[in-house]
């Protein structure tokens, strides 16, 4: 049973990753299906019809997987990767991430800017603390991860930058609520694909040219 006393097998369906043979629950894993001509395509939203594959968010993963036949076993039909699919997948997860960031913003459930977060995180209503992977270190480290919260460092200035409408943004809040839970799921799935050694976010700017 979760805290909130709901069964956790119906809040949270799991699946077996094809690599690690693990089973966890869906929200760590992506979802891959082939096309009817056999490309192995990411559905990262889990709503496209076929047999799900799903492989953990990580990087190394999902190179396996592709790199090793897996696909192909895991489907028992000849299956064709993509070039890149790796990057396609961390493309459309860095997308997903902004919109929903987007979405939470018009909704009143986020907010950026030093002084607005650093606000919402004494009042206590931050819940998940953003900051770009290419923001100064020193400004970073004055802000804290809010007690019992999330902290993500995946998207670069640009892309956080996005999902407010403006060039660049370097620190942002979300309050509970919204879209927020999915915004934590969908960049802790990037955050897999982005890290590099050492823990450090390894994330290219993905914003279009």
């Amino acid at each position: 049973m979760t805290r909130g006393g709901a069964d956790k097998m119906q809040e949270d369906p799991e699946r077996r990753c094809v690599v690690t043979g693990e089973v966890q629950p869906k929200a760590g894993l992506i979802r891959f299906v082939l096309s009817p001509d056999g490309v192995v395509f990411p559905d990262l939203a889990a709503k496209l019809p076929g047999r799900g594959i799903w492989v953990t968010a990580d990087r190394a993963a999902i190179e396996k997987a592709a790199t090793k036949g897996l696909f192909a076993r895991a489907a028992k039909a000849p299956a064709t990767v993509p070039p890149g699919l790796v990057d396609l997948v961390e493309a459309g997860l860095a997308k997903r991430v902004v919109e929903l960031i987007s979405l939470d913003r018009k909704a009143g459930y986020a907010v950026c800017g030093y002084e607005k977060v650093k606000d919402w995180l004494s009042d206590g209503r931050a819940k998940v603390l953003l900051q770009a992977s290419d923001g100064s270190e020193r400004g970073k480290g004055k802000l804290w991860t809010p007690e019992g919260g999330r902290w993500f460092g995946c998207l670069t200035a640009n892309e956080l930058g996005m999902a407010f409408g403006r060039d660049s943004v370097v620190h942002a809040a979300l309050a509970a609520g919204g879209l927020t839970k999915r915004v934590v799921e969908e960049a802790a799935k990037l955050n897999g694909l982005r890290q590099a050694d050492g823990g450090q976010s390894a994330g290219k700017d993905l914003r279009p040219a």
